[in-house]
């Protein structure tokens, strides 16, 4: 054993051990503020100079009268007055932007989710109907339009050759026809968009669950109405979200059939007509895309509203 000599001083060794350094707010350097502000300050000039600055310069002239040459002259409320009495295509193009929303959300959307169950369930060859069905989301409404008028055309149009009839159709002339035939090519295009949504929502459902309602005796309707579609609610918001846009951005396809006209008036139609078209009443036409981004927040204020009432009883 080792002894310790008289007058030897061993030294103790300090048993406490010593509280860790707590790391400060790091320190940014010129650098990192100068990478930091670039990668934030380049979005949001963007964002204030794309959108919010042009939003709120239509507010603003929406209040004025100006062909975008001479001087900007206040107008007060008769843009807005005159759009709601003396602009006969206003009230068709709300209309027709409302049967846009009916005909996609009663349509298309419940359309898209039977496909997805069906090809969830394993039916044969169900990735070549998957991507059948998902080809026409990849092409622009405009391409589909195109695609319309090659098929509905009154004298070269495919369907009125099928149909062989001495006296063809003018499916997309004729202004009770021609919006029911540009609804069905844009519910083609919207049911595949839907179909791969709730079959990504198919997928994510626990298999415990509908194996549990089998044991309780519930039937495979029952199963999908009050067990699976309970939990595709986030699916059924977006859903909705994503028809609420396409009925509201709703342009392309009617333009390039027949410019918007004829039967086939649109709000956004009309809001490029004046502002761009040969009018160029750049003040009349903020008015009506004002009235559309009210529409718009309307929208979307309920959804946020909805979302913040499940999330507290959540």
């Amino acid at each position: 054993m080792a002894t310790v000599k008289d007058g030897e001083r061993t030294a103790v060794p300090n048993l406490r051990a010593r509280p860790a350094r707590r790391p400060g707010p790091r320190r940014y350097t010129r650098r990192d503020r100068l990478v930091l502000g670039v990668l934030l300050g380049l979005p949001i000039l963007l964002d204030l100079a794309l959108i919010w600055g042009p939003t709120f310069a239509s507010v603003g002239l929406s209040f004025t009268t100006w062909d975008g040459i001479g001087d900007i002259r206040w107008a007060g409320l008769k843009n807005y007055d005159h759009l709601f009495t003396g602009y006969p295509q206003f009230w068709p193009a709300v209309r027709h932007n409302l049967l846009w929303l009916a005909f996609l959300g009663l349509l298309a959307a419940p359309f898209g989710l039977l496909l997805a169950v069906l090809i969830d369930r394993g039916v044969r060859f169900s990735r070549f109907y998957q991507s059948t069905l998902y080809m026409p989301v990849v092409l622009s409404l405009a391409v589909v339009g195109f695609i319309a008028q090659l098929i509905l055309s009154r004298d070269q149009g495919a369907l009125n050759a099928v149909l062989g009839s001495k006296n063809p159709t003018d499916w997309l002339g004729d202004p009770g026809l021609n919006i029911w035939m540009v609804l069905l090519a844009a519910c083609w295009r919207h049911t595949g968009y839907v179909m791969i949504l709730y079959l990504a929502g198919l997928k994510s459902v626990d298999p415990g669950l509908k194996e549990a309602a089998a044991l309780d005796g519930a039937s495979a309707r029952q199963t999908f109405f009050r067990v699976v579609l309970p939990t595709l609610r986030p699916v059924n918001v977006i859903v909705g979200v994503i028809t609420v846009i396409e009925s509201l951005r709703a342009f392309d396809i009617v333009y390039a059939v027949n410019n918007g006209r004829n039967g086939l008036e649109l709000l956004s139609v009309l809001v490029t007509d004046n502002i761009i078209g040969e009018a160029s009443r750049i003040g009349f036409g903020s008015a009506l895309a004002v009235v559309l981004l009210l529409v718009s927040l309307g929208f979307i204020v309920t959804y946020l509203v909805q979302e913040l009432r499940g999330e507290r009883r959540r």
